[in-house]
């Protein structure tokens, strides 16, 4: 892989039942394409801050901030999927706890009010790593394959409505999961949207919604489509999606292209 031969849009909308106590939305996400020393990327990552910790939104800026910067440093430095461990992905974890730490101390705060989960996607050119604390979740198409499969389930608590975060104490539970094949369709996404694109009953991903929210691309220039970008925004925050959940919602797309123009991307 020696260019970005990625296309991708994101966007996020502040969920209901926030815009009726006067709260912006708490959720992060980002997509990027890093080349590396041995092996290059595509960066799709989202965080959903809890609702209970009052600074959450800017611990999701945090999380997402930190591992783009990580995984960066990571592939620039020579790093590849296959080296990638859990020893590495905790040390990612740890430089999030203590970037929130620092920024907790200052505002006089405890890192437990900045709670955000992480759905951490890395897709190389012939496998993929999912880093999840949490709940949202990522679901994938391969390129040979027309079916979508979920890379990384949601982890909920022990009770109703209750997950787990990055500032969970002593330590953060997460999964580093393995994708294996090149993956040519990618979604990640926060719980907002989890009952309207996952069937919680079968463990599976929603098709027919994946497959509408594609239809979408063309072939053309790679790097962030800001038109559909737009689109996605107004979709998130429609009556049709807002009647069925009332919590924020971040989802990014992202689709591999093959001899295409690169152009500058964010």
């Amino acid at each position: 892989m020696t260019g970005p031969d990625w296309a991708w849009v994101s966007a996020s909308a502040t969920g209901t039942s926030h815009l009726r106590v006067h709260r912006g939305c708490d959720d992060a996400g980002a997509c990027l394409f890093v080349r590396g020393k041995n092996e290059s990327a595509l960066l799709a990552v989202c965080s959903d801050g809890a609702g209970s910790a009052p600074r959450s939104s800017i611990g999701s800026r945090i999380i997402v901030r930190s591992f783009c910067r990580s995984v960066r440093c990571y592939l620039e430095e020579g790093g590849t999927l296959g080296g990638l461990s859990r020893e590495i992905a905790s040390d990612w974890l740890d430089d999030m706890r203590g970037r929130i730490e620092i920024t907790s101390r200052a505002a006089e705060l405890a890192p437990r009010d900045f709670a955000a989960t992480l759905v951490g996607c890395i897709i190389g050119n012939g496998a993929a790593k999912v880093l999840h604390v949490g709940d949202g979740a990522a679901v994938y198409r391969r390129t040979d394959s027309e079916e979508w499969i979920v890379g990384s389930w949601p982890s909920h608590g022990e009770y109703a409505s209750t997950t787990y975060f990055v500032t969970d104490d002593p330590e953060p539970s997460f999964q580093l999961n393995d994708i294996e094949g090149s993956v040519s369709e990618l979604a990640v996404f926060t719980d907002g949207i989890e009952h309207l694109v996952l069937n919680f009953s079968t463990r599976s991903a929603f098709s027919p919604f994946f497959n509408q929210m594609f239809s979408g691309f063309r072939s053309g220039v790679t790097g962030k489509n800001r038109k559909l970008s737009r689109h996605l925004c107004n979709y998130l925050n429609s009556p049709s999606v807002c009647d069925r959940t009332d919590d924020d919602k971040t989802l990014l797309l992202a689709r591999r292209f093959r001899n295409v123009a690169p152009q500058e991307h964010i």
